[in-house]
């Protein structure tokens, strides 16, 4: 069995619709999804991938162009800047540290944000097993990554801002300031043509608002926070182990660790790095929430979403589309494809719990009450009393086979022990 499930196809060679034409069943199974089931969670064919994302490949393609083409564009302002007071003091030390090399690299902070994620994404696949699970991961990544990399490299090129080391780098010339009378407030002010240093240095010393670094770590890493949350369900209806707190808050460390190492080396300023992480985290929020089906709420949050069929948040199980065991973890019944209520408002709508019996069939509704009060089984079932299909009169007229007792309420059913494992 490989990596991710396999397609699944029909074995009915053609069947008869309702007008007497023959359906080649061949057809329908080269679909990437079973819609008549509702199960999305098939691995389509290249072609098939192919045609649902071809437009967000070339998006992002245009993107990244754009993208690089004004991270190597000269910086748009001329900014002026004090140097020194009359009596030679230097007006802003801020600006005066030594230019030193880079702790991490821009390249290894984008190259770690991407690179790391998709690892664990992968990691997950032995257990989780979904093609659309990792796709959507993947995809919104670089939703992320690219979006909030293109959002910065604008704000550094019309706004930009002075690095610490930035009166290191220009290198003021006293005769280039003789002869090019300052301006202002007793004329203290400059422009960048009295620096005497490099060109290219002193371009990317005006470009210092926001941290680029700091914007790729928190875009990347903190997608992954969101998605380990979701599959180690960390915040959801049980106690989890303490390691998967651990496990989902590593690279948000990773993140701020990146970001923090900017003020050694002196390559930003903590406003550069603050707005960085907020532009990044925006980023990775949206981007989350584009592929998923929530970002917090325990119940919906690990469902990748499908581009052709909306995600219903009150059908029940029967709306997850196949990803009920789109999880990693397997404690507290998440994982199985049995459902167990329980959960806060959970006996109202969503996955751990549908509409409160919406599926209850006559079987079980009438098994659970008409038993007496004090009976733990039919305490246990309760919950099923005030869904569409109760009472007597709706369950009779339903067919026996469909809601024999197999299809009643997730809710309305008792706890089951269920695995501890992780």
């Amino acid at each position: 069995m490989g990596l991710f499930s396999r397609r699944t196809h029909d074995t009915a060679a053609t069947g008869n619709t309702t007008n007497g034409h023959a359906l080649r069943n061949e057809k329908r199974s080269r679909q990437p999804f079973d819609v008549d089931s509702g199960n999305f969670n098939r691995r389509p064919s290249f072609g098939q991938w192919l045609k649902f994302t071809w437009l967000d490949l070339l998006t992002m393609a245009a993107m990244g162009a754009i993208g690089l083409g004004v991270y190597e564009a000269k910086p748009a302002p001329s900014r002026s800047f004090p140097v020194t007071f009359s009596d030679g003091e230097i007006v802003y030390p801020d600006f005066a540290y030594p230019l030193r090399h880079e702790i991490v690299p821009i390249w290894l902070a984008a190259l770690l944000a991407s690179l790391i994620p998709i690892f664990v994404f992968l990691v997950m696949q032995f257990r989780i097993r979904s093609f659309w699970d990792v796709n959507n991961a993947v995809i919104g990544l670089l939703y992320a990554l690219i979006g909030a990399a293109v959002f910065q490299v604008f704000i550094k090129w019309l706004i930009g801002g002075l690095r610490p080391h930035f009166l290191a780098v220009c290198d003021p010339d006293p005769a280039l300031m003789g002869a090019h009378p300052g301006s202002g407030f007793e004329s203290i002010m400059f422009q960048r043509n009295i620096c005497r240093g490099d060109v290219d240095e002193i371009d990317d010393s005006l470009e210092s608002m926001p941290s680029g670094h700091t914007t790729a770590a928190f875009a990347g890493f903190l997608f992954l926070y969101f998605y380990l949350n979701a599959k180690l369900k960390v915040f959801s209806n049980h106690h989890p182990a303490f390691w998967k707190l651990i496990a989902t808050y590593a690279p948000v460390l990773g993140a701020c660790l990146i970001g923090g190492a900017l003020t050694i080396d002196e390559y930003h300023n903590w406003y550069d790095v603050l707005a960085g992480a907020v532009i990044g985290s925006v980023f990775a929020i949206s981007s989350y929430r584009m592929v998923y089906a929530s970002v917090w709420d325990f119940r919906f949050n690990h469902i990748p979403l499908t581009r052709h069929t909306p995600f219903s948040y009150g059908a029940g199980a029967a709306g997850a589309g196949g990803f009920e065991t789109a999880v990693f973890t397997r404690q507290a019944g998440w994982g199985y494809e049995e459902h167990y209520g329980g959960a806060p408002f959970d006996a109202a709508h969503g996955l751990r719990g549908q509409a409160a019996g919406f599926n209850t069939g006559p079987m079980q509704h009438e098994r659970y009450m008409h038993k007496p009060e004090g009976d733990v089984e039919a305490n246990a079932g309760l919950h099923g009393a005030h869904g569409f299909t109760n009472g007597a009169s709706s369950a009779r007229n339903s067919d026996a086979t469909m809601t024999g007792g197999t299809h009643y309420n997730s809710s309305s059913i008792g706890r089951k022990p269920v695995p501890t494992t992780v």
